[in-house]
């Protein structure tokens, strides 16, 4: 009855095959959970528990997204060289070391140190993950990585419960628990990811050199492009809250709700999203499509202001289905160029330069989005809408420059053979 049941699961997509990629999986699913819980409470920790105001813990967790940043790259050259298993096994116990030092801070200096260590763990972990992803992905690594980003999506959903009972509980107790409990979950990763089989360094071709991902200007231009679409993430957990709590008649119990449709849209349909981008050409289609998707979702919630109630309301959660269907998209999109414009022996500190797009976004999207959605109303969320249209619509022939030279070391490796 077991092996049926599992069977059909297995059938059905929500559990992987058994061997390394469901391993993978786990270890994400595991690494998430604990992670979802804290990050949906970490500012009330911080203000709470610990006493900052929440000036300083703004300040603070900016610093440190920053700081973070620059571990990603050097991390990922260790990663290509020695082997990404054990360097990402290192990275989840230096996270878990990290993450509970919190529990010693009490003052703000020490907590921006705190801060700047647990971020630059986690880009080094992102980073060497990298590799990893790319050579357990198999014969389908599109759909592979849009399962692993559902899982994930779930994952923390489901911290959210125990993030609510800890704040609801309101107790320097219950943060000290959720602070380590996501410590555990990091070591409780690493002891997953033991089960790896060893990923062997793969070799750099003949003539190739000391690759160097922060000089190859064709990858920083699709970073660049990938950071500009990354804001869109910043939409639905910061500004869209402040449109509908300041700028709408929407009620202000919709903010949940818009964020739960998002959730439930992107666990179901990311791997349906993902079918068939499996090349660069793909891979820029479906930047293109996300970026009219984008244009279409921002229009809409920006219009909202000024409807009743129930107008403001349905053209949110239209707003929020659409700009959904783009971050699926742009999703699939990413993480297909992500891999295959990078060179099979550099996966991970192309990885590393890739996260800074994103991670410079996450940086600056609050301050964009506010002059942009909150200061200029229903016109500055179209031309939000109108600057994800224009980064998609380049997509395409950026991606057909960046992969020349792909190609051509493809071809001489061939000659060479």
């Amino acid at each position: 009855m077991v092996e049926t049941q599992k069977s059909w699961l297995v059938s059905r997509g929500v559990l992987l095959e058994k061997g390394p990629r469901r391993t993978l999986a786990t270890a994400s699913f595991v690494n998430m959970l604990g992670s979802g819980v804290f990050m949906l409470s970490a500012a009330v920790f911080f203000t709470r528990s610990v006493g900052l105001s929440v000036p300083q813990v703004g300040l603070g967790m900016g610093v440190g997204a920053l700081v973070g940043l620059v571990s990603g790259v050097p991390v990922g050259r260790i990663a290509d060289r020695r082997g990404p298993r054990e360097v990402y096994m290192v990275t989840l116990t230096l996270q878990a070391v990290a993450m509970a030092m919190l529990v010693l801070v009490h003052s703000f200096w020490l907590f921006m140190a705190v801060v700047c260590l647990t971020q630059l763990a986690g880009s080094a972990s992102q980073a060497a993950r990298g590799p990893i992803v790319r050579g357990l992905a198999g014969p389908r690594p599109a759909r592979f990585r849009a399962y692993m980003r559902a899982a994930a999506n779930l994952a923390g959903s489901i911290g959210a419960l125990p993030a609510a009972l800890v704040v609801e509980l309101d107790t320097h107790t219950a943060y000290v628990c959720l602070v380590l409990g996501n410590a555990l979950s990091f070591l409780a990763s690493a002891a997953i990811v033991s089960r790896l089989p060893y990923l062997a360094p793969v070799p750099a071709p003949p003539g190739a050199g000391r690759r160097s991902a922060l000089k190859d200007h064709r990858y920083m231009v699709i970073t660049a492009l990938d950071g500009i679409m990354s804001m869109h993430g910043a939409v639905l957990v910061f500004a869209l809250p402040l449109w509908i709590v300041g700028h709408t008649q929407a009620p202000r119990w919709f903010v949940g709700t818009s964020v739960l449709v998002n959730t439930v849209m992107v666990i179901l349909l990311q791997v349906r999203a993902s079918r068939g981008v499996d090349d660069n050409a793909a891979a820029a289609g479906a930047w293109r499509r996300a970026g009219y998707a984008f244009l279409v979702g921002t229009s809409l919630i920006g219009l909202a202001s000024g409807l009743p109630a129930w107008g403001a309301a349905l053209l949110i959660l239209l707003g929020v289905g659409v700009h959904t269907l783009g971050e699926l998209l742009h999703a699939a999109g990413s993480f297909e160029l992500r891999y295959s414009l990078a060179p099979a022996d550099a996966q991970g500190q192309y990885t590393g330069v890739f996260l800074l797009g994103s991670g410079l976004a996450s940086v600056a999207a609050p301050s964009v989005l506010a002059w942009l959605c909150l200061d200029e109303g229903a016109p500055g969320w179209i031309l939000l809408g109108l600057v994800f249209l224009t980064a998609g619509l380049v997509g395409p022939p950026v991606v057909r420059w960046a992969q020349q030279p792909r190609l051509q070391e493809v071809e001489a490796a061939a000659t060479h053979a």
